[in-house]
């Protein structure tokens, strides 16, 4: 098998495009170092990943993922203390984004995914996202109508991927072949360890879930719910991968209550069927409008209430029930006010080439508060 400057380049150009972090894999190579060398390895690599592409199989050394336990706050001997951080191979990322390109391709030219989906794709964000759930309430309002909003929180949605029903689903959009055999291939036969300090784990396989901190993870995760949409007619939704927000409409609120308790049904009984389990204690609800909303009102899922909230994060803002924008600046506010100290405490350690603006940018930077 022979190899082209075009797909060597292409290799090149994914690798240039990579950040230069210095973890390490279970192999102990980090990013930094495949840049150092990647002149004289490209030719080896592009001829691993046509052969990995042509013969349907996911190498399965780039399968082992390396599991760091990262510390949160509380008590350090409390292992709920703790966030898995996953390190992936490093050849499988690259291999893994010459893989979603080409699937990219794919689902632009056939229109796969529902145009209700913000999550991972090219063009798309949560301003979007955020702006449509925005629009619907308020266009309703304009209608003199009230709005119910459900905000959805899935239990560990990226681990609990089944993985027949996800291929038989791929099946269906039309990836079959050899296409499907590498996808199989590549979400198959994983194994991860534990890494702390020097003390390793054994080995343990991965049976289930899309894998965590992969480049094909997310969006195999958003082919899987991709079909959500379909199980209502008269719910809208807003999926930003695993957040999924639902809401419906109406003049009458006894009816929309009973139109809402039907509906979430349908939900509740798709997510039994793609065995993904929906997290009840953080699944909220909201009803929205200026009229008479400190009515007593309970929406149910099966057997279970779902709290009402009147103000709720939703994909990075925080909005309440009249889409009023104080709880957002009061909490952009306090942010910029821990900036303020933090610039205080440190302007008589900087020299007379800082200007206040240029801290200001740095410490608002670094608390996410430009875009």
């Amino acid at each position: 098998m022979k190899t082209n400057g075009k797909e060597e380049m292409e290799v090149r150009h994914i690798i240039h495009k990579c950040d230069n972090k210095t973890s390490t894999d279970s192999d102990g190579i980090n990013m930094t170092i495949i840049k150092s060398v990647i002149d004289g390895c490209s030719k080896p690599l592009t001829y691993i990943f046509n052969l990995s592409f042509q013969s349907g199989k996911f190498p399965n050394s780039m399968k082992i993922a390396k599991v760091i336990p990262f510390y949160k706050s509380g008590d350090r001997h409390n292992i709920t203390n703790y966030r898995p951080i996953s390190l992936l191979s490093q050849f499988s990322k690259i291999l893994e984004k010459l893989f979603d390109a080409r699937l990219d391709k794919f689902l632009d030219k056939y229109k796969i995914l529902t145009e209700k989906q913000y999550g991972f794709r090219s063009n798309r964000s949560t301003a979007f996202a955020i702006t449509e759930f925005v629009e619907g309430v308020t266009s309703a309002w304009d209608n003199k109508k009230q709005t119910l909003g459900i905000f959805i929180d899935f239990q560990k949605a990226f681990d609990t991927i089944n993985f027949e029903i996800l291929l038989d689903k791929l099946e269906r959009f039309g990836i079959s072949c050899l296409v499907l055999k590498w996808i199989k291939s590549y979400l198959t036969n994983r194994r991860q360890f534990v890494s702390l300090g020097e003390h390793q784990s054994d080995f343990l396989d991965i049976v289930c879930g899309v894998p965590q901190g992969s480049v094909l993870g997310p969006k195999l995760f958003i082919l899987y719910i991709n079909d959500i949409c379909n199980v209502s007619e008269l719910l809208n939704f807003v999926l930003f991968a695993d957040d999924t927000t639902i809401w419906a409409s109406g003049e009458d609120l006894q009816q929309l209550l009973g139109l809402i308790t039907v509906e979430l049904d349908k939900v509740k009984k798709w997510c039994d069927r793609n065995k993904l389990s929906l997290n009840l204690d953080k699944t909220k609800f909201m009803l929205f409008g200026y009229g008479r909303l400190n009515r007593q009102i309970q929406v149910r899922v099966g057997d279970a209430n779902i709290e009402r909230v009147y103000e709720t994060k939703f994909l990075g803002i925080n909005i309440d029930d009249k889409i009023c924008w104080k709880p957002h600046i009061k909490y952009i506010h306090n942010k910029l006010a821990k900036s303020i100290s933090i610039l205080a405490r440190v302007k008589k350690y900087c020299g007379s080439e800082v200007t206040p603006y240029s801290l200001l940018f740095y410490v608002c930077t670094l608390f996410g508060l430009l875009c």
